[in-house]
């Protein structure tokens, strides 16, 4: 993803809010035949407060992304949402696409047996927790044969970036006024209302107008 300084994401606490709220991640490596993308859900390390994520793969989804090998691209995507130029005003103007994506790069460590199946256990803990009757990796009729043949088909891995690129593009080049009118078509019921997309433009707006208010 080529980056500009004006749509540019740096602050860590940000980044990590966007992988957490968007843990359907894409994978992107090679082998010898080229290139392929993958698709799993990727969480943030609970043990750190960086931008290190744990994961797994599938077998044989390891050797097609060179998974330990080389580097691997792991792209989140955020909100995102068509914006007509009618939106704008009588001016002139194109139609845009407005999304929030961070990009994560560097050569992943393959994990053992036993931290591996600490990973899958975070990951079903993390998304069954939502639920009024959660069923555990290990609850019955789950017992230990099963999890470890489970365990035994994936590859885990923790990834530390060593490059990272992020961007949120929201209109930010566009006046206070134009930026709240995308912001009301989006909350509204047009064919193409966005809340989630509204949402993130309205916290974007709202820290750039505090930072100006700040500003000496």
């Amino acid at each position: 993803m080529r980056q500009n300084p004006s749509f540019a994401m740096t602050d860590v606490a940000e980044l990590r809010r966007i992988i957490a709220a968007n843990p359907w991640a894409t994978l992107v490596g090679r082998d010898e035949n080229g290139m392929t993308a993958s698709h799993y859900a990727v969480l943030l390390d609970p043990d750190r407060d960086d931008l290190t994520i744990v994961a797994h793969v599938g077998r044989p989804d390891d050797l097609v992304l060179g998974l330990g090998a080389q580097e691997l691209l792991v792209v989140f995507q955020g909100p995102h949402g068509y914006v007509s130029p009618g939106w704008y005003g009588d001016v002139a103007g194109v139609p845009t696409w407005n999304y929030v994506a961070v990009h994560l790069s560097g050569v992943p460590e393959v994990l053992g047996t036993e931290e591996n199946l600490r990973v899958l256990e975070h990951l079903v803990g993390h998304f069954e927790g939502r639920l009024s009757q959660p069923r555990g990796m290990w609850t019955p009729p789950n017992d230990e044969a099963f999890v470890r043949r489970l365990e035994a088909g994936t590859v885990g891995f923790r990834l530390t970036p060593t490059r990272v690129t992020a961007k949120r593009k929201l209109s930010q080049n566009k006046p206070d006024d134009v930026i709240e009118n995308v912001i009301l078509e989006l909350q509204g019921d047009g064919v193409y209302a966005n809340p989630a997309l509204a949402a993130e433009m309205r916290r974007a707006q709202d820290a750039r107008i505090a930072a100006r208010l700040d500003a000496p």
